[in-house]
């Protein structure tokens, strides 16, 4: 498998710690991180194998990085690239937008000719509305550290092993 590139939006640190973990599962350097801090439209060139992560901030919104870069997606091109998604949220304290924000990039990435690879149950969660949820599913992994942060470790190891088969 081609090396894959994981872009990750961070505020509190969360989502970063996250894709420290999908890293180290996939394991043998297969995946090359980089913060949407200090990302440039290049950097996502020669992965046809994408992770993106961004966690929902304030009420429903995109992350700050991931909010300044989301016009550049305009310009990208993702026909042939394969794309996973994580987020992280509060299913509790924001019901009405848990995950939104993968929602929001995974919907203009697939416009722009992403393959979503990676949909997610949402079975044990406990929320009202999701920008996230197409065909009764998560777009992507749904990380809730605030309030289930015991199922983390299981899920992303179940994710880790579902979307290492998808990739191909």
């Amino acid at each position: 498998m081609s090396k894959i590139g994981l872009f990750f939006g961070t505020q509190t640190g969360k989502t970063e710690s996250i894709a420290e973990m999908i890293r180290d599962e996939f394991g043998d350097g297969a995946i090359d991180l980089h913060d949407m801090s200090s990302v440039d439209i290049s950097d996502f060139d020669g992965y046809t194998n994408l992770i993106i992560a961004s966690p929902t901030w304030n009420i429903g919104e995109l992350q700050s990085d991931w909010d300044a870069f989301f016009p550049e997606l305009d310009s990208m091109d993702f026909h042939g690239k394969t794309i996973a998604y994580f987020g992280t949220g509060d299913q509790i304290g924001y019901a009405d937008n848990f995950m939104d924000a993968v929602g929001i990039l995974e919907a203009k990435i697939s416009e722009r000719g992403g393959k979503t690879i990676g949909q997610w149950s949402i079975d044990g969660y406990d929320f009202n509305e999701s920008k996230a949820v197409k065909n009764g599913k998560f777009v992507g992994l749904a990380i809730d550290e605030d309030n289930q942060s015991e199922l983390t470790d299981e899920r992303i190891k179940a994710w880790v092993a579902q979307i290492d088969q998808e990739f191909g």
